[in-house]
């Protein structure tokens, strides 16, 4: 049977991130110390560790048939590979940074400055289309240490909290776009791999709804349950169920975590009372 081959970092942040979706999706991966290609024990796909860099031109020739990388490295390669599916973790920012003690007033700061970067592709399309003349210094690693040792005058680097900025005496004044991981594809998959990559992709919806949502369950008096479910609608409608206690019931639902802050108060002054909120495992839709 033939397997989906699928490149993801071979070290780092984003490729542990890759290797837990994997075990979430109920996917048995060897642990691959110091291999470069493993095989899941339990499902037909075969992975390989790569640099994040290399992963876009691997996937465009067909070398792998999907990748896992992050949006900033797809863009700044500029391969023909098509985008399935964004990821939601590996957030990081592509930003400009100017030493701390300079005082920036916009774009008109970067003009015929020397600006060291690892990506030369998005910092150069940046500045034509804002029409900034300005000179790139392609680097690669510790591109934060340029202005300190008179390479540059500024940096364009991916930014995640900006400890690191910080720490080199630079401040982060333009960012040039948002980047998360995701998931890269081959525009010729052949048609028994197209299979094994929607049920793959099947388990990774699965997983990230499970991710973005909570079960919340609460009690509350029959007679609060309609304004209730205005504010906590779930999925289709909640599940009500009745209590021990005469007029007393117990509501179910899901809601989305970055809402249910919003919606605490709500529920609490219209009567729901014991309320719990607990992770979903998986969520299919």
């Amino acid at each position: 049977m033939s397997k989906l081959k699928i490149a993801i970092q071979k070290s780092g942040r984003l490729s542990e991130s890759s290797r837990k979706l994997f075990e979430e999706c109920g996917i048995k991966i060897s642990n691959g110390a110091g291999t470069l290609k493993i095989v899941a024990s339990n499902f037909p796909i075969e992975i390989l560790f790569l640099r994040d860099d290399d992963i876009p031109q691997y996937v465009e020739q067909g070398v792998a048939d999907i990748g896992i990388v992050g949006e900033n490295m797809v863009f700044e390669k500029n391969k023909e590979v098509d985008i399935l599916e964004q990821l939601g973790f590996a957030g990081c920012r592509l930003s400009l940074a100017i030493p701390k003690e300079e005082n920036y007033s916009g774009h008109g700061f970067f003009i015929n400055k020397r600006v060291a970067t690892s990506y030369p592709h998005l910092l150069g399309k940046y500045f034509t289309s804002n029409n900034i003349t300005a000179t790139v210094e392609e680097i690669s690693g510790s591109v934060e240490i340029a202005p300190g040792v008179g390479l540059a005058d500024a940096i364009c680097d991916i930014v995640s909290s900006g400890s690191t900025l910080l720490m080199n005496g630079l401040k982060e004044v333009e960012t040039i776009m948002k980047s998360q991981a995701v998931i890269i594809a081959n525009r010729n998959i052949l048609p028994g791999k197209k299979l094994i990559l929607e049920k793959l992709l099947f388990r990774i919806r699965a997983v990230k709804n499970a991710r973005e949502n909570k079960y919340i369950l609460l009690n509350a008096p029959r007679e609060a349950i309609t304004e209730i479910c205005q504010i906590l609608p779930g999925m289709k409608s909640p599940t009500i169920l009745p209590l021990a206690e005469e007029g007393w019931c117990s509501l179910h639902s899901v809601v989305k975590e970055d809402e249910f802050w919003d919606r605490i108060d709500q529920l609490k002054n219209a009567g729901a009372e014991g309320i719990l909120v607990i992770p979903i495992e998986k969520m299919v839709l």
